[in-house]
């Protein structure tokens, strides 16, 4: 069952989800070749605690961590681990903060140093992604209409789209009604109202759609070993249109300040 939202819930979201952004903000200014997900953890987690929050993440499912950081091939939840970044990785950071009863979630993909073109197009046409299935969210149209535009987009440029994982609905509970693939077909699926809040969140593979999971029962990794990208915000439909609750505006004046 879909749990709108008033519009004082998701004002409490809004601020959920911009702790998150800024947790992210500060994972970009520290993300750099020697740096460890370990260490960046430990940073995460102080920073939301500071700000009024507990993680969203940690304990819940059992998860043992603030962020989950996935490197190259891996897709998402991969565990934070004492083994350093390096130059040309691309690492998907996800995070999760709880606030006044209510989650932020969303996700970012970045860059170690200099990274391949191959790599490069692939977050590109990720992000896209993520922009286009956000336009498809506003009254009228269906859950579907959002996965036929990140589909679309991303096999057009011959990309796999993962089909095991999906983005959700947000609120009081990390996961909540509805799901939202990353893939379907348009006028599908349940209807859009105002007071949807959901998390879109594309993870596009360079290769097959394909994963399989790592004995830790958490990393989830592309079949062939090829790179994923992963990007996610947080949106509420508000007066019949999208509005991104989440930013990767901090995100992108810490990466501004270290070019």
């Amino acid at each position: 069952m879909i749990i709108y939202k008033t519009e004082q819930e998701i004002n409490t979201m809004r601020e959920a989800a911009q702790i998150v952004s800024r947790t992210l903000g500060k994972c970009a200014e520290m993300i750099e070749p020697g740096i460890t997900p370990f260490e960046m953890d430990k940073m995460a987690e102080d920073y939301i605690l500071s700000q009024d929050a507990i993680p969203g993440f940690k304990g819940l499912y059992g998860c043992p961590s603030t962020l989950l950081i996935s490197v190259n091939e891996q897709v998402v939840h991969g565990l934070p681990t004492k083994k350093p970044f390096k130059e040309g990785d691309i690492v998907s950071i996800d995070c999760g903060s709880l606030y006044k009863g209510y989650y932020g979630d969303h996700a970012y993909t970045f860059k170690v140093g200099k990274i391949s073109a191959d790599k490069e197009r692939l977050l590109k046409v990720t992000l896209e992604c993520l922009i286009l299935g956000i336009s498809e969210a506003k009254e009228g149209n269906r859950i579907g209409d959002i996965g036929y535009a990140i589909q679309n987009h991303a096999e057009k440029n011959g990309y796999g789209v993962v089909r095991d994982l999906v983005g959700h609905g947000l609120g009081k509970k990390l996961h909540e009604d509805p799901q939202v693939p990353n893939y379907g077909r348009r006028g599908k699926g349940k209807k859009i109202n105002d007071g949807l809040t959901i998390a879109i969140e594309p993870m596009i593979n360079m290769g097959t759609h394909k994963v399989t999971q790592l004995d830790d029962n958490w990393t989830i990794v592309t079949e062939d070993g090829l790179p994923s990208a992963h990007f996610e915000h947080n949106i509420a439909v508000i007066d019949g249109k999208p509005e991104i609750l989440s930013t990767f505006k901090y995100i992108e004046e810490a990466l501004k300040k270290k070019q």
